[in-house]
């Protein structure tokens, strides 16, 4: 009975033991993530309920706000879910804002930005030259204001997965296993929620889609240990969904919707080339540019460790 209630105490997530075996701390890990994540999401469901509430409609008789309101009130309570785990990793981690990723050092997060845009340009444009994407020029009402709420709903969409894979599961991680063991878990992490959006989906772009997320965050992981902070994984995360989805108005992650958009960009067919319903993160082109970033990625790493290895020696 002691060791059930032992390794009941180990694995709980509400404390911050880390003396056991690895394979314990990896489930334990896990599980911090689905409480926080259960937690987090349960209290930005009340806001959302409550805000309906609030102006006189009744979410439980089927009154509801229409649906481009209900996905803002949605994206903007990604702050409520942000501010949730900063409060379950202080009151069960006894860990600061820094130990989550959020470090000073600001700046990287529009290094993030700059990369994000110019790894999502390499990624359109060959599926575009295919022809797997057609370009049907600027959409005659563009709707300014939205665009820049849309700016604010992907900031905060983006930190918030950042917040839990990147933040949550890696730190946590990298303190107790090896890096590849860590990045990996992250991954998995990662790629489970989005695996939904891919029904209907054929075998080939379901994989594809799968082999994509993987790669892009073993890249979100390698920036967060680059930069010893997720504000660079932030930035990439935030200004792919937004360019993507509100400027050139293509799916994203398998959600055909979108509420505003600068340019008319669609697929053209269903294949590997563009991705289909999900779209360009399933496509085999992006395969190729997201691998070749992750190879530039850990070459920079072992580049960047040994210059502060040589740096080392010739102080001592």
């Amino acid at each position: 009975m002691n060791k059930i209630r032992q390794f009941l105490k180990n694995i709980s997530p509400f404390n911050n033991r880390t003396e056991m075996p690895k394979i314990l701390y990896v489930i334990k890990v896990l599980l911090i993530f689905f409480v926080f994540k259960f937690g987090a999401e349960l209290v930005g469901e009340a806001v959302v309920i409550g805000i309906h509430f609030a102006c006189g409609l009744n979410p439980l008789e089927g009154e509801m706000f229409d649906m481009n309101t209900i996905t803002i009130i949605t994206y903007l309570g990604y702050s409520v879910l942000i501010g949730v785990v900063i409060l379950l990793w202080k009151l069960f981690q006894k860990k600061s804002v820094k130990e989550l990723g959020f470090t000073k050092d600001f700046a990287s997060y529009f290094i993030g930005i700059a990369a994000g845009t110019g790894l999502l340009a390499a990624c359109i444009i060959p599926v575009t030259l295919t022809g797997a994407i057609q370009y049907n020029g600027i959409f005659e009402n563009i709707d300014i204001k939205m665009i820049l709420i849309m700016i604010a709903c992907y900031v905060l969409q983006g930190a918030m997965e950042e917040v839990f894979c990147r933040g949550v599961v890696q730190q946590l991680l990298m303190k107790k296993t090896s890096v590849p063991v860590a990045i990996g878990i992250t991954a998995a992490v990662f790629v489970f929620p989005h695996i939904s959006k891919m029904e209907g989906a054929s075998p080939a772009i379901a994989v594809t889609a799968i082999v994509n997320l993987v790669l892009i965050s073993i890249i979100f992981s390698l920036l967060t240990i680059r930069f010893k902070s997720i504000w660079a994984a932030c930035g990439l995360h935030s200004v792919w969904n937004f360019i993507l989805n509100s400027i050139l108005g293509l799916n994203l992650s398998g959600n055909g919707e979108k509420i505003t958009a600068v340019f008319d960009m669609r697929s053209v067919g269903s294949n590997v080339l563009n991705g289909g319903e999900y779209g360009i993160e399933a496509s085999i082109l992006t395969a190729v540019v997201l691998a070749a970033v992750v190879g530039i990625c850990i070459l920079d790493l072992r580049k960047t460790a040994k210059k502060t290895a040589e740096a080392k020696l010739a102080i001592s």
